[in-house]
């Protein structure tokens, strides 16, 4: 009975050290960040000097670098969420359908308003936000339905399959009738912080801590789900409520980071799996940790898909699915995650 504390003891060095080294090299990725433009690096001292860079500054480079924290602290949170939840180290924070929801959300309002000049930059700003929301939540609340509430684990995952599948070609079909929005649809499924403004970092400032908050609160939860439903229930933890409590948590978080910048893949899929490969901890450690790894992972992507091939910007989608895609390839060939 005394060696449980004793291990407690000695594991909390080390999450701690890890969430000072995570919150480091943010502050270094930010700082980068700031200082990487359309012309390539430039020194961000230098940019006090000029007006005009230092209205970019602020009105551009820093609004783009705090929402790609944000958007991948977001993304984290949801992904240590599902995996949790569904006891699924493969589960992504789009599992149940909210990705293909906020495509269709998107394509739906482009057809609906048409995508001249004025109208994409009124969407852009006002729009697409609002629609890629609300299709990422009733596409969580149809899965909800087509399950029957929360109570089984592996009707919820068949559900959210059959959405995702059935939302996503719809989005093709629409996208086929009207040619003339691929090129926004493209722009929104490969994932973008171009547009994030200080409204928008904001709501996601808002949402994040709510999100964490509810998470950390619950963490216990999920670590008795960790050990199976009867585990759960016999630890007279009431786990309906709790699938609902984080099934909302888990959608608001995803729904807001897919509102802002599009489809962005793995990296609320890798950042659990990178944090455990460094630390084995409990959910009350690792979903904030989870989310620090995320917003590094995102803000790095962010700043090579901007300083690659300057004045030209890579999709970051694409390169967080390469990179994600790429580790988790080798993690799945070296660890074997997909063993029960």
């Amino acid at each position: 009975m005394r060696t449980s504390p004793t291990r407690l003891k000695l594991g909390q060095p080390p999450v701690r050290l890890l969430a000072v080294v995570l919150g480091i090299l943010c502050v270094i990725t930010v700082i980068l960040s700031l200082s990487v433009g359309s012309t390539g690096f430039e020194p961000l001292l230098s940019l006090g000097s000029d007006p005009v860079a230092a209205q970019i500054l602020w009105d551009v480079r820093a609004p783009r670098t705090v929402g790609a924290l944000l958007t991948g602290g977001l993304l984290g949170l949801a992904g240590a969420v599902a995996q949790g939840l569904f006891r699924n180290p493969l589960a992504d924070p789009f599992l149940l359908g909210s990705a293909s929801g906020a495509s269709l959300g998107v394509a739906v309002l482009l057809v609906g308003f048409g995508v001249s000049p004025v109208a994409t930059q009124w969407l852009i700003k006002l729009g697409l936000t609002g629609a890629a929301f609300i299709g990422a939540v009733l596409a969580v609340l149809l899965t909800l339905s087509l399950a029957r509430g929360v109570q089984q684990t592996l009707r919820l995952l068949l559900a959210g399959v059959i959405v995702g599948v059935v939302l996503g070609a719809l989005t093709s079909l629409l996208s086929l009738t009207r040619p003339d929005i691929l090129q926004a649809m493209q722009a929104f499924m490969l994932g973008s912080t171009a547009f994030v403004s200080w409204s928008a970092c904001a709501i996601m400032a808002i949402v994040w801590l709510a999100c964490t908050a509810t998470g950390i609160a619950f963490a216990r939860g999920l670590d008795g789900l960790a050990l199976g439903e009867a585990t759960a229930t016999s630890m007279g933890l009431p786990v309906s409520t709790l699938r609902a409590v984080l099934i909302a948590t888990l959608t608001l978080a995803s729904g807001t980071a897919v509102a802002h910048t599009g489809l962005i893949a793995f990296v609320g899929l890798a950042s659990p799996h990178l944090v455990r490969a460094i630390v084995h901890t409990r959910h009350a450690w690792l979903l904030p940790l989870a989310s620090l790894m995320g917003a590094l992972l995102l803000s790095l992507a962010d700043l090579f898909a901007r300083g690659l091939l300057a004045p030209q910007e890579l999709p970051v989608g694409v390169l967080t699915a390469l990179l994600g895609g790429g580790y988790l390839m080798w993690l799945m060939n070296r660890r074997g995650v997909t063993r029960d």
